[in-house]
C-alpha cells in the first residue's frame, strides 16, 4: 500500500545560538537525523512550517547548511516543501522558488499565493499541500484584502485555501502556517508576533483540513487531533528544559479518514537543567550528580551574595551558562526590583510603565498609540525583506 508519509519540521532558527554555545553542529546532526528518518519511514514530504534561518540576514555558514541539508534530504528520497517564518526574509529566502520545484524542493514565502498548492499523489488520490509564509498584516493585509491582523490575515489566507480545495472534491489537504494559535503553550525563545501580545488567532480558522502543520511556537504539542506544533527540534530557552524535542510523522489515510500521527524524537546535543539553592548545597549535595555534565542554569537563594559563585560553580558544573541570584530573605513589603517588575510583560506594557516611573503619570491613549507604532515599526524593519511585489503575475508549480 502507497500512501503518502509527511514528517512535519518547523523552527530550525539555522544560525541561533544557546547562551552563546554555538549550535551549528547540532543542527548539521539534526539534518542527519532527518536524511535517516526519510530513509528508514519511507518518507514522502518534508514539510517545514517557518523559521529556517535565525535572522533575515543569516550568517554564511547557516547559508551553506541549508544548502548542504536540503540535498540530503532530497537526495534521501523526499520532496521539501518549506515556508517563510517571521524570522527568515521572504526575499531572500524565495529567491529561485519558481525553478526549485522541478528538483523536489517547493519554497513559498508569497502570501498571494496562498491558494496555489503543491500536488501530490498516493493510491488514494490527490493531497494538495498549501504552504502560507508567515503573514505579518501590516504587509500582507492590503495584497489579501484582509483587516489588519493576524486573525484578518490568514483567514484570507485560508479563504484561498479552501476556495482552491472546492473545485478539488475529494482532495486530501495539508496547510502548514507560521502563526500563534490560541491553546498553544509558548517559551522564552520565541519572537512576539504583535505589539500588546495581540498576535494569537483562533484554532477555529483551521477546521475541516486533513492536516495542519503549525511553526512559531518551540514545544512540539497538539492543539486538535489534526493541528500540532512540531516545535524546535534544539532548545533555544532554559524554559524549554522540560520539552521533548523532535517531529512530527504524519501518515495519510484514505480521504475522510483522520490522519495517523506519531511523534519522533529528536537528537539533543546535551540535556538542560535548572538547579536552585544555596551555594554549599550545590556544590556538595549527591542530589545533583546527574546534572554535572548538562547546559546548566543555576539560581542562588543565598540571603548574601556569595564570593565568586560562577567560578566556584563551574567547578563542579562545567557547562553552567545562567546565573541568577534571587536571595530567600524574608518577603519585605514594596515595589521590587526593576526586573521582577516587568517580568512577563509584553514591549508595550514595558515601555507605558517606564515613562510613568520616569515622569509620574501614565501614558495618554495618544501615546500608547505612537508607541505601539513605533514598536510596530521596529517589528517590521527587524523582518528584512520581508516585503514583496505581489503585483507581479506568478507561475504555477
Amino acid at each position: 500500500m502507497w500512501v503518502v508519509r509527511i514528517l512535519h519540521s518547523s523552527d530550525w532558527h539555522l544560525g541561533r545560538s544557546f547562551h552563546r554555545v554555538d549550535l551549528l553542529s547540532a543542527q548539521a546532526a539534526h539534518f542527519d537525523h532527518l536524511a535517516e528518518v526519510v530513509r528508514a519511514e519511507k518518507v514522502d514530504v518534508v514539510l517545514v512550517a517557518g523559521d529556517v534561518y535565525d535572522r533575515a540576514l543569516p550568517a554564511v555558514d547557516a547559508v551553506a547548511l541549508l544548502d548542504e541539508g536540503l540535498h540530503r534530504l532530497v537526495s534521501a528520497g523526499a520532496t521539501v516543501i518549506l515556508s517563510s517564518g517571521n524570522h527568515d526574509s521572504a526575499r531572500r529566502l524565495g529567491f529561485g522558488s519558481r525553478l526549485l520545484g522541478a528538483s523536489g524542493l517547493h519554497v513559498r514565502t508569497d502570501p498571494a499565493g496562498a491558494g496555489r498548492p503543491v500536488l501530490l499523489d498516493d493510491e488514494h488520490g490527490q493531497v494538495a499541500f498549501y504552504p502560507l509564509p508567515y503573514l505579518e498584516p501590516a504587509l500582507a493585509a492590503g495584497p489579501l484584502g484582509a483587516e489588519r491582523n493576524h486573525t484578518g490575515v490568514i483567514g484570507a489566507a485560508l479563504d484561498l485555501v479552501r476556495a482552491d480545495l472546492a473545485i478539488r472534491p475529494g482532495v486530501r489537504s495539508v496547510v502548514s502556517a507560521h502563526a500563534f494559535v490560541m491553546g498553544g503553550a509558548g517559551s522564552d525563545s520565541e519572537r512576539e508576533l504583535a505589539v500588546g501580545g495581540l498576535g494569537q488567532v483562533p484554532l477555529k480558522l483551521f477546521d475541516d483540513f486533513t492536516y495542519v502543520a503549525l511553526g512559531h511556537l518551540h514545544g512540539r504539542q497538539e492543539l486538535a487531533g489534526q493541528v500540532r506544533y512540531s516545535g524546535s527540534p534544539l532548545a533555544f530557552s532554559f524554559s524549554e528544559a522540560g520539552h521533548r524535542k523532535g517531529s512530527w510523522l504524519v501518515t495519510l489515510g484514505a480521504p475522510g479518514t483522520p490522519a495517523r500521527v506519531e511523534p519522533v524524537e529528536a537528537p539533543v546535543p546535551r540535556r538542560l537543567a535548572r538547579l536552585r539553592g544555596h551555594l554549599s548545597e550545590l556544590l556538595t549535595s549527591v542530589q545533583f550528580v546527574d546534572d554535572e555534565q548538562t547546559w546548566t542554569q543555576i539560581t542562588l537563594t543565598d540571603p548574601e551574595r556569595p564570593a565568586e559563585p560562577m567560578e566556584r560553580l563551574r567547578r563542579r558544573f562545567p557547562h553552567l551558562l545562567e546565573l541568577r541570584l534571587e536571595p530567600d530573605r524574608p518577603a519585605v513589603a514594596g515595589p521590587g526590583s526593576y526586573t521582577e517588575r516587568i517580568a512577563g510583560q509584553g514591549d508595550l506594557d514595558i515601555c507605558c510603565g517606564f515613562l510613568d516611573r520616569v515622569r509620574g503619570r501614565a501614558a495618554t491613549h495618544a501615546e500608547t498609540v505612537l508607541m505601539q507604532q513605533a514598536l510596530e515599526a521596529a517589528l517590521i524593519d527587524g523582518m528584512e525583506g520581508v516585503a514583496l511585489d505581489l503585483t507581479e503575475p506568478r507561475r504555477s508549480t
